[in-house]
């Protein structure tokens, strides 16, 4: 049985930084795609980057301040935040399916319990 453990979720001031970090027990994370999420209070979930063997996926309103990448030998996929925006506010959830890049919420099997992430002066 896969599962996903993230951490890393804290309460940060806008412009700030911060990482949030998915780790897969029992299989190494190389054979699947691995996607965060993100969902808000009162909205719905959406996919905020994506990963797969070679290419990656960024929700625009993330482009140049987010950066996802594998950790191999930590066997984690990380999210690396910064100039964090109010909006980037809720609960960050990893999830992963095996096999190449996909960013749609329904074609991911595992999911994660989430981290909270709060942007708030």
């Amino acid at each position: 049985q896969v599962q996903l453990v993230e951490s890393g979720g804290d309460l940060v001031q806008p412009g700030g930084s911060l990482t949030v970090s998915c780790a897969m027990s029992k299989y190494t994370l190389d054979n699947f795609a691995i996607g965060w999420f993100r969902q808000a209070p009162g909205k719905e979930r959406e996919a905020v980057s994506c990963i797969g063997i070679a290419s990656t996926y960024y929700l625009d309103s993330v482009k140049g301040r987010f950066t996802i990448s594998r950790d191999n030998a930590k066997n984690t996929v990380d999210l690396q935040m910064k100039s964090l925006k109010p909006e980037d506010t809720g609960v960050y959830y990893c999830a992963a399916v095996r096999g190449t890049l996909a960013c749609e919420e329904y074609r991911y099997d595992y999911w994660g319990q989430g981290t909270q992430v709060t942007v708030s002066s």
